[in-house]
């Protein structure tokens, strides 16, 4: 047993706090829009010029003119924005955007991030994930807890070339949510049905329980 995509967002969603300006990265973050609580205030941040995004909208209603830094139809909130490129980078290094959700090749038990190539033919840019390691207040992961290949995401240390250090506050996987403590992965929730054996069998670093 693991937690859906739609789950593991839907846990991060949970995880903001009212009032918070929040970037959502590409991929697997872009579904934390859909699921932000009715009842709390977030903003949500696109680094392509968009401040106050909703979540994605019905089939119905897409317009590929309104889209995120993902390329993916998306909706406005009242009272939304729309601004230069270069302002919204203004607002990432200004330290404007409090939280930063980002996917990830790597994450280190010290809170080293590698998410932007995995070398060989991977993606040649680091594009914006550089610019939000830095700039934002508080950065969190969402990822599968493994490769496609079976091995472990989570490390002692990070192979591939880094994103940022000692920057990641917490990881939300398919198996458990957990937070890097310099030495170690701490548990703060596993998923139904996953053991800590388990876990600890597919988490390359020392997984600590309270």
């Amino acid at each position: 047993m693991s937690w859906t995509a739609d789950e593991i967002a839907a846990i991060a969603a949970s995880d903001i706090p009212e009032g918070a300006f929040v970037n959502l990265g590409i991929g697997q973050p872009e579904r934390v829009a859909n699921f932000i609580p009715t009842d709390r205030e977030v903003v949500l941040h696109s680094e392509n010029g968009i401040l106050g995004m909703g979540p994605q909208p019905s089939a119905a209603d897409e317009d590929m003119e309104l889209i995120n830094a993902g390329k993916k139809p998306v909706t406005l909130l009242p009272g939304g924005a729309f601004f230069h490129h270069a302002d919204s980078f203004s607002m990432i290094r200004g330290g404007h955007v409090d939280i930063c959700i980002l996917g990830a090749f790597e994450v280190a038990c010290n809170g080293d991030l590698a998410n932007w190539t995995t070398g060989g033919d991977g993606v040649p840019a680091v594009g914006g994930a550089m610019d939000l390691a830095a700039g934002a207040k508080s950065v969190r992961v969402i990822t599968l807890h493994t490769t496609r290949a079976g091995n472990p995401k989570l490390l002692k240390t990070v192979r591939l070339p880094a994103t940022g250090r000692n920057i990641v506050k917490r990881v939300y996987t398919d198996l458990a949510v957990l937070e890097p403590t310099g030495s170690a992965f701490r548990l703060l929730r596993l998923a139904p049905g996953v053991s800590l054996d388990h876990l600890a069998s597919f988490t390359g670093a020392d997984v600590l329980t309270a």
